[in-house]
Order: C-alpha cells, then structure tokens, then sequence
C-alpha cells in the first residue's frame, strides 16, 4: 500500500511539473523592437518624445538606414499611427539642398517607423543638416526640426557617387548591401537617384549598373560571376551580385546605363584604363 501511495505521489508531481513548465513556454516573450540599433537622438516635446535611430553611433555621407519612435508621456506608449513624412535640408552658406530619401513606414512593428536618407555631404562648422519631422498625433498636427550631425565615412571608403551623366543630369548613387561582405558571391544592393530640382530627388527607374570588382594591390584582377544590378521595382532598388575571391581592398568598377543601354557614365576596364570613373569602395 505504502509502495501505491509513493508511485501514485510521484506521478502527481511528474504532472505538476509538466504543466509548470508547460505554462512556462507559453509566457510571451517581449521584443525590443529597436533591438541592436543605437538612439542618436531624443527630441523631448510638450506632451511627447521623438527618439531617433540608427545602426551606428553617427549618420555618415551616404545611405543611412534610420528608425523613429514618438512617446506619447500622457500614456507613457509609443505611437502607431502617426502618418510621419520627413524632408532632410542642408544649409549651406549660399544655398540649400534637400537630399535622396525613401517614405517612412511601419509594416515591421506599428510604432517604429523606418526609412533611409542619402546625405551627400557632412556637416561642418558653417554648414548644416536639418531634419523636418511632421507627423499626427492624437489628432493633432505636429512639426518637429532636429539638427542633426553627418560625417564623412568613418572608414574613408567612397560608397556615394554624386556626378553629372552624358545626359547633363545630375545623379545620386549610393552602396547600400552587402554591409559585411564576405568571400562569396554576394547579395548587391545600390540606390539610384535624379536630381529634378534642388528640393527634389526621385528614384531613376529601369537602368542597369554595370559590376566589375578589382583588387589594384594584387594585379587589379577581377573575380567570376558577377550580375549586373538591375532595378527591383518592389524594393526601388538596385540588385545583383558581387562576387568577392579573398579579403583585403576592393574597387567595385560601375557603368550606368540608360534604357537604351547608353553608358552615361563610367567606363570599361582594360590594360589602358584601370579603373573606372564611377565607382565603390570595399575593405574587409
């Protein structure tokens, strides 16, 4: 009987603690939705916060992926329906330009809203950046301007290329992926922009970029299957492939083609002319 007693114990906490860890699997686990980016900036306003952010500590000359968040402080709860729209100006000591950028939007997480702007040039001691933030909150319209700091590349490397096409028109090219390159073929990316006027920079659509990556330190020999970057209208972007044979410098030669395959700028590499015009620049 006692033997009954004792087995019929053990199965009643052999259920207890299936179902305790059970229930333990089932708590939700919270997610940081700005997990592994870095808050450059907090805007405290009269009734909220604007927190700005990014993978790196500092917003550098070229593409720059940034997410925003709005506290609302009478709920203590950030926002998901705020309608944002931005516009980047750089004050410069004649004259002001705005810069490329994409439209922020929230289909990942409903309160971070994510986008990307392609500063042309860094800040300096008499020339600015300013970023315009409107955006709707509990119904009321608001307009927030953040000075904000852009440097040059902290790594040196050329990754924006802003140039006058044969076409007479002025052009924003910006390295966007692979951020850490491997040796492999890897996933290109690049964003293409036109300047229509100096507040207005739409994307170029349906060209075709040209890839060649050469190591100059080693002969300034190429590497096998590369793809040409051609546009993806679902992302407006540029894909293709980058094929990269061992680590160290690497000068990716471009071409822009139009629609027409004319070449508007850059040109091929041979024994005669070993780089190119347009071009990026890699280290890894």
């Amino acid at each position: 009987m006692k033997k009954l007693t004792y087995i019929f114990a053990i199965l009643i906490l052999s259920i207890l603690t299936i179902s305790c860890s059970s229930d333990d699997d089932n708590t939700p686990v919270e997610i940081n939705p700005v997990e592994g980016l870095i808050m450059i900036y907090e805007i405290e306003a009269t009734d909220h916060t604007i927190q700005i952010y990014s993978k790196k500590p500092n917003l550098e000359v070229g593409y720059n992926e940034i997410s925003i968040r709005v506290k609302d402080l009478a709920s203590n709860q950030f926002v998901s329906n705020l309608s944002p729209s931005w516009m980047p100006m750089m004050h410069m000591e004649t004259m002001e330009h705005a810069a490329p950028h994409s439209m922020l939007t929230n289909a990942e997480e409903s309160t971070v809203y994510k986008g990307h702007i392609v500063f042309q040039m860094a800040s300096n001691a008499t020339e600015f950046w300013e970023l315009t933030l409107n955006y709707n909150l509990n119904g009321v319209a608001k307009e927030e301007v953040v000075n904000i700091q852009v440097i040059e590349p902290i790594d040196g490397l050329k990754k924006t290329q802003v140039f006058t096409g044969s076409d007479n028109t002025r052009y924003v090219l910006a390295y966007v992926n692979p951020k850490e390159p491997a040796v492999a073929v890897n996933n290109m990316q690049a964003v293409l922009y036109k300047m229509e006027t100096m507040m207005s920079f739409p994307v170029v659509e349906n060209y075709k970029i040209t890839v060649d990556p050469r190591m100059s330190g080693m002969g300034n020999h190429s590497s096998p299957n590369n793809e040409d970057l051609i546009y993806n209208a679902l992302t407006k972007t540029y894909d293709g492939k980058l094929s990269l044979t061992m680590t160290g410098y690497w000068k990716i030669n471009l071409k822009l083609l139009n629609e027409n395959d004319e070449v508007l700028k850059g040109e091929d590499v041979t024994e005669a002319n070993p780089e190119s015009s347009l071009f990026f620049e890699i280290e890894f």
